[in-house]
């Protein structure tokens, strides 16, 4: 008489185990994706449906929230609204319709391009930078390496902001106020650890046998580290660059303590958007939407990397 038996891998999780897990991962991805579909729906309210109490979930959309982030808007009398010409656009008619006319832009598109400058800018650098120290700290034989790696990882100790007001004196001796400038060499600054000590242990895992048998080939250091170790090290390069571009793409403290104009970017920008009689919610969440567009997009196009640079090295044959 035989019996049946069901051998089952001590490695793969059993049927209820991925069950379990996979009503976890949904459970843990519906309540974080909860504030954002709020956000992203607050901002195709009207001004009185974003704060009715109870809040309502079916509303007649509008994109009245958009317009009033991209335009500078003023009331005017009855009378004056009715000696206009009709209004030529759609969202002329919009601000119309609330006895208002369209004074000019609002200074969101600047606030979003100094964004983009000073995000993607301190990105570049703090992987740039961080590439070259993280190789040097890898290959060569560094005086007090570890002291040197543990001091570069000392500076993330201390939360940035302790340091605000000493780095407000200086940039204001320097006058790097307000500027391009000031925002990235600060990010960089503060970023530049993260990608040293990511790096350095995504390039750990690079043979040197690569680079030494293209150096006996005839390449140069320089020319082994371009064309062997970069595109080996790209997986890891690109998840720093997008933990890198998340700090310097949300930073409010900085943004708000050294930039007022010309600089400013648009974390400091987007909570001050004001409307008739108080904060304009459609427009603050309209801003919002529009504001993690770049970053939604830097990392789904650098999706595979990410996965693959956060487990690289962690299994090894």
């Amino acid at each position: 008489m035989s019996v049946a038996t069901s051998a089952h891998s001590v490695v793969d999780p059993t049927p209820r185990a991925r069950l379990l897990a996979g009503f976890v991962v949904v459970f843990y991805a519906l309540l974080s994706i909860i504030p954002l579909l709020w956000i992203f729906a607050t901002g195709f309210k009207s001004p009185q449906d974003s704060i009715s109490y109870p809040p309502k979930l079916v509303f007649t959309p509008t994109l009245e929230g958009y317009v009033n982030v991209f335009t500078t808007r003023s009331r005017q009398s009855p009378e004056y609204m009715a000696s206009l010409s009709p209004a030529e656009n759609w969202y002329d008619r919009l601000v119309r319709s609330r006895n208002m006319v369209i004074a000019g832009p609002s200074k969101f598109g600047q606030r979003f391009t100094n964004s983009m400058v000073v995000g993607f800018g301190s990105t570049f650098l703090s992987v740039f930078l961080g590439t070259l120290a993280a190789y040097a700290f890898s290959r060569f034989r560094v005086p007090f390496k570890d002291d040197l790696l543990f001091f570069i990882l000392s500076t993330r100790f201390m939360p940035p902001i302790a340091v605000a007001i000493p780095i407000f004196l200086m940039y204001r001796a320097l006058g790097l106020s307000d500027t391009w400038l000031g925002l990235i060499l600060l990010y960089t600054a503060v970023n530049i650890s993260l990608a040293v000590w990511l790096l350095t242990g995504f390039i750990d895992e690079i043979p040197r046998e690569y680079e030494e048998a293209a150096m006996i080939d005839g390449y140069s250091r320089l020319q082994a580290f371009v064309k062997v170790v970069l595109p080996q090290a790209a997986t890891g390069i690109a998840a720093t660059a997008i933990f890198c571009l998340i700090f310097a793409w949300n930073e409010y403290a900085f943004a708000a303590l050294l930039t007022s104009g010309e600089a400013q970017t648009a974390p400091p920008f987007i909570p001050t958007i004001i409307g008739e009689g108080g904060q304009d919610w459609p427009a603050v969440a309209a801003g919002t939407t529009i504001f993690l567009i770049p970053i939604l997009v830097f990392t789904i196009l650098l999706r595979k990397q990410l996965l693959r640079g956060i487990t690289f090295g962690a299994v090894r044959k």
